[in-house]
């Protein structure tokens, strides 16, 4: 019986390292090595600091708060592992268009649009994800998720591996009801899941199906993905007719 209880205890541990080894963007997985050939990582000075994502061959989309306004990003496309940093395909940015409303004290209008100076050449490990069609809401309840190389977990440490979470989204009332000022239905989305986005994740989408719905913007600073304070994003149909403007008119 010592024995067995032995093995038993060896099981245990090695199940619960493989757990704290396997959490990322706080409580997902893993993503399928270039499954989300959209997704950028964001960086200064080789260091990743946000997420994005393509929407045409030249276009990044991504959170207004990722700029502070005279840093040099650059963007990493096609990536899984940004460790492997020596063959890294890193572009520099051409313009940063953050929104013109955006207010930093609030993150209202949290987006912004990066041109890159150069297209980028589509094929497996990169490629573009489609945005909203319409002003409409996503439907409450929504399945959705999440991807970044943000923390694992609270306070803890940016992972090298793009991660995945699936999110749900929940009705403006509740979001409203949980932020109160802060959010504002018009522009924002709410969702919470198992698992869900923490810093270094700000700037991915929210994809639900194969559109990008939302850009991540902010949570709780105290506690990655609180349920108190579900995850928020800003909402990209709120912007569509911005977004065209900007990408037919900047060459």
């Amino acid at each position: 019986f010592t024995q067995n209880k032995g093995s038993l205890l060896l099981v245990i541990i090695t199940l619960l390292l493989s757990a704290h080894v396997n959490v990322g963007i706080v409580n997902g997985r893993e993503a399928k090595p270039h499954s989300r050939p959209y997704m950028v990582s964001i960086q200064i000075s080789g260091q990743h600091d946000c997420g994005g994502f393509l929407i045409s061959d030249q276009w990044v989309l991504t959170a207004a708060h990722c700029w502070n306004g005279y840093a040099i990003l650059t963007v990493v496309v096609g990536a899984h592992d940004l460790s492997n940093s020596k063959i890294l395909d890193r572009i520099r940015v051409k313009f940063y268009i953050p929104h013109p409303g955006y207010i930093i004290s609030s993150l209202r209008n949290d987006i912004m649009l990066l041109m890159l100076y150069k297209k980028v050449r589509l094929n497996n490990n990169v490629g573009l994800i489609s945005l909203p069609k319409d002003s409409k809401d996503v439907n409450v309840d929504t399945l959705c998720s999440v991807a970044g190389w943000g923390r694992l977990w609270t306070n803890g440490s940016l992972s090298d591996r793009l991660m995945e979470a699936y999110v749900t989204t929940l009705n403006h009332v509740h979001c409203q009801r949980k932020w109160g000022p802060s959010y504002t239905a018009l522009q924002m989305i709410c969702a919470y899941g198992g698992g869900g986005s923490c810093k270094g994740d700000s700037g991915g989408p929210l994809v639900c199906g194969k559109t990008a719905v939302g850009v991540t913007s902010f949570g709780d600073s105290d506690l990655c993905n609180s349920p108190e304070h579900p995850n928020v994003y800003t909402k990209i149909s709120a912007y569509l007719p911005w977004i065209h403007h900007i990408l037919r008119n900047v060459k």
